[in-house]
């Protein structure tokens, strides 16, 4: 599909009212970054539903609050960190639930995947002594802006520390926003808050303005 048929098929979300902007289509790379680009993300499958919240729920990099019990793990280096290793199975471990389903369908994976061997999706990993993952993040990064879209732990705090050191990779690489998409009490213990839904696109705007992937830094620890 060119832009223009995009322009038709998702609602401008800079006029549009609501949050649902659009029901249908598929999870191609092309449509998820003119989707993400405008502000628009994925909330479901069969159909696939897209959404443009207001308010939006996001992070300023610079002003994250960490538990000293996180704080004090990190500084014991119990666990290895690795970037963009297993992403497929960071996915996975933010889609299991034990006793409820998940956002995460098949075609999630599936348009997640494409994107990260593209280089616009990008996983934190969380590795105990044993060489098992115990938690990681995965996200979207376009330019200077970055899509937090889910993160598990099946270790306490795991998901959180894979969280810390994402955000330290952000910072490093100049990045200008955090998209957390709606607030929930994980999110809003850490330090994330809402913003209008134009403050939002304003802010994206500048953020993609140089639409290029993200190639993390290489750590020095």
């Amino acid at each position: 599909m060119t832009k223009r048929s995009y322009d038709q098929f998702f609602k401008n979300p800079r006029t549009w009212r609501e949050d649902l902007v659009a029901v249908g289509g598929d999870f191609t790379v092309d449509r998820l970054l003119y989707a993400y680009t405008h502000g628009i993300f994925p909330w479901s499958e069969d159909p696939i539903r897209w959404y443009c919240l207001d308010p939006r729920a996001i992070f300023d990099l610079n002003r994250v609050h960490f538990s000293k019990t996180v704080l004090r793990k990190i500084r014991q280096k119990k666990f290895r960190i690795t970037y963009n290793e297993a992403f497929p199975i960071v996915m996975e471990g933010c889609a299991y639930r034990e006793k409820e389903n998940t956002w995460i369908t098949p075609g999630f994976h599936a348009g997640y995947l494409q994107l990260h061997k593209l280089g616009w999706a990008h996983s934190v990993e969380v590795w105990n002594a044993d060489h098992v993952l115990v938690g990681g993040v995965y996200g979207v990064a376009i330019g200077k802006f970055f899509a937090g879209e889910s993160m598990f732990s099946f270790e306490s705090d795991a998901g959180k520390i894979a969280l810390y050191h994402l955000f330290a990779k952000l910072r490093e690489s100049s990045f200008e926003l955090f998209d957390t998409q709606q607030l929930n009490h994980v999110t809003w213990q850490l330090g994330a808050y809402e913003i209008p839904k134009l403050t939002y696109l304003d802010r994206l705007e500048h953020a993609v303005s140089d639409m290029t992937p993200w190639i993390i830094p290489p750590s020095h620890d």
